[in-house]
């Protein structure tokens, strides 16, 4: 723990007290999250990239020409948050957008060779850094943790 003023308690470290093993769950999950941001931020800072738009750059990747508000909801971000991404990812000419086939007003987002070039090297960092995330996890215990953390998401914690 750290030291404290004695007027106040010590504020655990992580994996100490209630930000260890008999912590809420919740709690838990938030500061793993929390944790693995950071660590992303910091692999990702050398190539000038920021988590949020490498999110939003897997995604546009992933599903070709997919609108603003879809976005939004695969990346987990919000509306606004994913606009302000979008706009600055066109300027460095990372995504473009285009006019929807049949919906003039919707813009639908591509991925430019440019930014696939660079999502190609942000993964390689990635990989590696979640790789380390996994280290002595055998594989029953990676794909569980995988299911179980993707049931959460699908009913919401029922």
């Amino acid at each position: 723990m750290r030291k404290q003023a004695s007027d106040r308690p010590a504020i655990p470290m992580a994996g100490e007290g209630k930000r260890g093993e008999t912590g809420h769950i919740g709690y838990l999950l938030r500061q793993a999250c929390t944790a693995y941001r950071i660590r992303m931020e910091k692999t990702l800072a050398g190539l000038g990239v920021t988590w949020p738009q490498f999110s939003v750059l897997t995604m546009i990747a992933s599903y070709p020409r997919v609108s603003g508000a879809d976005l939004a909801r695969l990346s987990l971000l919000t509306p606004q948050t994913v606009s302000v991404i979008v706009n600055n990812l066109e300027k460095a000419g990372w995504v473009a957008r285009r006019p929807h086939d049949q919906h003039g007003r919707i813009q639908v987002l591509e991925i430019t060779d440019t930014g696939k070039e660079l999502l190609l090297r942000c993964n390689a960092l990635v990989h590696a850094a979640e790789a380390r995330l996994t280290d002595g996890l055998d594989l029953a215990d990676d794909q569980m943790i995988r299911r179980w953390l993707v049931s959460i998401a699908v009913t919401g914690g029922r």
